[in-house]
Parts: structure tokens; sequence; C-alpha cells
């Protein structure tokens, strides 16, 4: 066939709007264009051209009009139907979800498509539909820590207490520090980004120091306390817990978030907090850090300022800290804490109990 073929004017008109609708499926809109440009007089390679597909392609759906009209183009299975190719059955289907979830590959951690194809003796494709269908994922794990505190709940409802039922006449503060923040410095300028092409930045740095950021959110306003200290230890802690003092109005009590970190809980801190009695310091428990607002606050800083930063000094670094604070500062928004201690605790529940039966091998 040349590529010449008559079209009706019904079946032109039915072509037409399948091609113009941006609801038809991609692969129908393809064959009514091949048929369209066939009757519009086009030689066989103006049709492909135009159509962008290979010769076999437009005999194939040419073919397929002549024998059945508009109406084999909209039902024709295409090429592997055709071949004879058989439907994946239930019982692979079923095979192939079960050997994803339940083994590993002989030598590897996890399964690829094209090792579970080889595996069953079926096409990559058809893994990869199956996977989609069952929203099975293999190249993905997500990362997770239980908490072993024997005070878990306890500490868990004093926090999100905090959180939900603030006391009246405090602050609740959320404390951390981020330490060892790097002062880094380029080995080559980067190029800016442009149409097509994303910004550049060498995969190299000079190192020039490093700080602490000492900081406390406000969970309820937003706003931040921030100093930038050369270490952190406890002699750095109650320094800041100081300047926390004189910031934080005087009638009002202070409620500290913090994690277990030793420096926290040194002797010098409980001899500095029993001479403040305002101050009251609330521990998450241990390898619970999300449990602290605060955390929330570094990731912030550390994606917009921090990560792709170039400091020439720890001096560029500080400043550029402090500005930072100082604009989130001028408009502060509350990370607002929404989970239930209830709901927290079930979930806890549950994972320690999913847990229990993957080391009873019953998962």
């Amino acid at each position: 066939m040349n590529g010449c073929l008559y079209v009706s004017p019904g079946d032109r008109t039915t072509l037409e709007r399948l091609v113009a609708d941006g609801k038809t499926a991609q692969k129908i809109a393809a064959r009514a264009r091949i048929v369209l440009l066939s009757g519009s007089g086009l030689g066989m390679n103006a049709i492909r051209r135009a159509a962008r597909v290979s010769k076999p392609t437009v005999w194939r759906w040419q073919t397929a009009y002549m024998a059945g009209g508009v109406e084999r183009l909209l039902n024709d299975k295409g090429k592997g139907e055709r071949a004879g190719k058989k439907p994946i059955g239930g019982d692979v289907r079923l095979a192939i979800v079960t050997k994803t979830a339940k083994e590993k590959p002989a030598h590897a951690t996890h399964w690829s498509a094209r090792m579970m194809a080889a595996a069953m003796g079926v096409g990559h494709t058809t893994v990869q539909r199956i996977w989609k269908e069952h929203g099975l994922k293999p190249h993905l794990t997500r990362t997770f820590k239980l908490s072993n505190d024997p005070k878990f709940a306890e500490k868990v409802v004093d926090v999100v207490g905090l959180y939900l039922n603030p006391p009246d006449k405090a602050v609740v503060l959320c404390v951390d520090e981020k330490s060892q923040i790097q002062a880094l410095d380029r080995t080559q300028p980067g190029l800016p980004m442009k149409k097509g092409r994303a910004a550049t930045m060498t995969h190299d740095y000079k190192r020039n120091g490093t700080t602490t950021l000492f900081a406390a959110l406000d969970a309820k306003t937003g706003e931040v306390i921030g100093e930038c200290l050369p270490k952190h230890r406890a002699k750095e802690f109650i320094r800041f817990l100081n300047k926390i003092d004189r910031v934080v109005a005087k009638p009002l009590s202070i409620h500290a978030i913090c994690d277990n970190y030793s420096t926290h809980k040194t002797p010098k801190v409980k001899t500095w907090l029993a001479r403040h009695p305002r101050f009251k310091l609330h521990f998450i428990p241990t390898s619970s850090s999300w449990l602290n607002l605060v955390e929330r606050l570094f990731a912030e800083i550390t994606r917009q300022k921090i990560r792709r930063g170039v400091f020439k000094s720890v001096g560029d670094l500080v400043a550029a800290i402090e500005a930072w604070i100082e604009n989130r500062n001028a408009k502060p928004k509350p990370f607002k804490w929404t989970a239930q201690a209830d709901t927290i605790l079930e979930k806890n529940a549950r994972a320690r109990k999913n847990m229990e039966k993957v080391k009873a091998g019953t998962v």
C-alpha cells in the first residue's frame, strides 16, 4: 500500500473528533491520525513523518481500517493480540505479587523488573504493569525508628499536651542545637540557571570551619530565638538559656521541649534550672526527634540557606544564619501540630506488633 486510502465523510468526521478530543487515549488518537493522513492523499513517507511512526505501524492501521473501519481502530488490542499472545493469568499475577513481597532474588537485595521477568518467564513490561496495579515499588524503602524509651507514652502525652493545650501565662519553646554546620566554599564558581539548564555547583568544596546554631522556636507564634556559638557543651547551653531568660517577658513561665542530649542534663544545667524556677524542661522520648518542632525549623533553614550556600568564613555563615532568622521573625509563621497523643501511641503499638511478627517470621 502506497499510503493512499479512501475515508468516508462520516468516518472522517468521527476520526477528526477523536484526534481533537483531549480525553482520547493516545494510542487511539495516533491510529485515527494515521488513517486521516492516509485519506488525504499523502504518500507513505509523508504519513510516517507527520504521524511520527514507523512504516509497519502505518501499514498495520491502514489494513485494520480497511478490514473493520473505525470500530476496528477503537477495539483492536494491537500487536500483542495479533501475535497470538495469551493474556497473563491470575495465577501468574498472584505469583509475581507474592514473590515480590515475600522473597528476594538470589544475588541482589531487591527485585528489578527484568530480574522478576526472567524468574517468571514473562516480559519486563508485564511485571512493571502488575507492580503498578498493586502499588508495589521494590526499588524504594522507607526508614523508621521505634523508640525504646520506657517512658515513651508518658513523654508523648506531656509534649503533645503542650502543643495542643498550652498552659496559661506561659510560653512553649522547642529548643535544640544544630551542631557542626560547615562553612563551605566551592572550589570553582558555578554557572547560573538559564533556560534548559539548572544552576551548577562543584561537588567538591573547601571547609572553612563550623558553628552551632542554638534555637528556640515559639510553638504558638513561630518566632525564633537563635544564637550561633562555636561549641555545644553545657556551658553554651546555659548561655543560651540565659538569652531566653532575657528575651521572654518575666511574668511568663517557660516550658522548653528538648531532646535527651547529655548536655541538657548535666549537674551545672540542673543547678541553673534550680535558680530559675520559671523554666521547666520537657524531654521528648529517645529516638523521637520528630516530636520537637524545632527540627522542622532546622530543615527549613538548611534547605533555604545552608545547603547551597557559599561561605568564605564562619563569620559569613553566622551572618547568613542570623539574617535568615531576622527575616523569618519579621513575618513569623508557626508550624501547626495536629496529631493527638492517642493516635501516636496507637500507631506506635501497631508498629511494634508488626515488628514482632517480622521477628517471628509470620509476615
